[in-house]
């Protein structure tokens, strides 16, 4: 998606230590004055985004029962529209009281100084409480020490499995270490069949990603002015990851080029599957009532054993300039109680930022989502600078060259460096006039 030009609003100095984010998700709503009688409610804007507006309709009449002077109106917006929409609105001075906002997208609206810091509230607050949620979930609205955002649901990646498959090679279990999943996909791959271990479609960044936040040293250095891609670390990451391809356990493949990875996966083209919640509900709906007991979700191997993964999800964020802004808080605390977030989840598949959420309703017993639930508790941020998915994007573009036999894993991770260099130039030039730390 292209991020475009990143305007400045006019009348507001923004902090010489930030530079400009990624954002993510919008829609809308409209919110009304907290204490004032029905017939006098004020509206309050909450922009949405894709299939989470339609749920949040579904959860808005409790709500509104319970604070009869708030009205609450919700517009939706494609993931497609979201981005441009939102800086649009920010730099005509028309944002929404408050938005959902993707956890990569966040240090973008922080560098522009459009979001209110919630410290305050949450500290106020009887129903957010921050060590409820996973720690490395809500670090990531966390920027230069400031809270900005109150989780609203979490992503992250790990193994979509066939059990059988498993079995038949002889394995018991999924792999807890890299040392065991590399015997699995050579076990459960056969090439001249057309049959591998693992899809990894090459255009997508989240799997080399996720196998790179494993590593002890930080995708970026310098305070996030220089990329560190050609750490010990991330080297051993990529050569895991072209590895696999050049062994011929995953097919060099785009995932347009995949086709349908529920109906391969069930046909036993692929036995491992890297992806994320929202698979639990499309495998449940595409596979054949025979094969529902045939799949499960493991968390994802680590180097020396379980690993780490992406912190993504969205967050529910306050406009600086929004007159409703108690009105706001009250709609984030209610989305934000642990019955209400088990409900939201069984309209969307969408899973909870905080523990006891996980505690009741159908998540509890649920055994595809217990793998999610143990790998939340070993989830790291992305780097949080504006540029990240840029630098990602060419990162996955420069691993392709890789997978092709163009690079060796030194000289890609070199050109990746290049690279992430140069797309952090403008951030180091801010950086380094401000004579600030960042």
């Amino acid at each position: 998606m292209s991020r475009g030009a990143r305007p400045h609003r006019p009348g507001r100095r923004m902090p010489p230590h930030r530079l400009l984010a990624a954002c993510l998700l919008t829609g809308a709503a409209v919110l009304g004055g907290c204490g004032k009688a029905a017939t006098e409610r004020d509206t309050l804007t909450f922009w949405t985004i894709g299939r989470e507006g339609e749920a949040i309709t579904r959860l808005l009449p409790d709500f509104e029962r319970a604070h009869p002077g708030i009205r609450v109106r919700v517009q939706q917006l494609p993931l497609t529209a979201a981005h441009q929409k939102l800086l649009t609105a920010y730099a005509g001075g028309s944002t929404p009281d408050l938005t959902q906002l993707g956890n990569t997208w966040l240090p973008e609206f922080v560098a522009l100084d459009a979001l209110e810091p919630l410290q305050a509230r949450v500290d106020r607050s009887a129903v957010v409480r921050p060590d409820d949620y996973f720690a490395s979930i809500w670090a990531t609205n966390v920027i230069d020490g400031r809270l900005y955002g109150v989780p609203w649901y979490v992503d992250t990646r790990l193994l979509f499995y066939r059990t059988d498959l498993l079995r038949q090679a002889g394995f018991a279990a999924p792999p807890r270490d890299w040392n065991a999943w590399r015997r699995m996909l050579a076990a459960l791959s056969h090439p001249e069949r057309r049959v591998y271990g693992i899809l990894l479609p090459t255009n997508e960044y989240e799997q080399l990603m996720s196998l790179a936040l494993q590593q002890d040293e930080p995708l970026l250095r310098d305070g996030n002015r220089y990329g560190n891609f050609r750490s010990a670390g991330f080297r051993q990451a990529l050569a895991f990851y072209v590895d696999t391809f050049r062994l011929r356990q995953a097919p060099a493949i785009t995932n347009a080029e995949a086709g349908n990875p529920w109906t391969e996966f069930g046909r036993g083209v692929y036995a491992f599957y890297l992806s994320g919640p929202w698979n639990i509900g499309e495998f449940r709906k595409r596979l054949p009532a025979a094969q529902q007991g045939d799949w499960s979700t493991a968390p994802l191997p680590g180097p020396h054993g379980p690993g780490a993964s992406g912190a993504g999800g969205s967050s529910l964020v306050i406009f600086r300039n929004s007159p409703h802004k108690d009105a706001a808080w009250a709609l984030i605390e209610y989305l934000s109680q642990p019955a209400v977030q088990q409900r939201f989840y069984d309209l969307l598949g969408d899973m909870p930022p905080r523990r006891s959420s996980w505690d009741g309703g159908a998540l509890r017993d649920d055994p595809q989502a217990r793998a999610f639930r143990e790998q939340l508790e070993r989830v790291k941020p992305t780097p949080p600078v504006a540029e990240w998915e840029r630098i990602a994007t060419e990162m996955q573009l420069v691993a392709a060259q890789a997978i092709a036999g163009e690079l060796t894993i030194d000289q890609a991770a070199a050109e990746i460096d290049r690279r992430a260099d140069a797309i952090l130039e403008k951030r180091r030039w801010v950086l380094d006039h401000a004579g600030s730390k960042p």
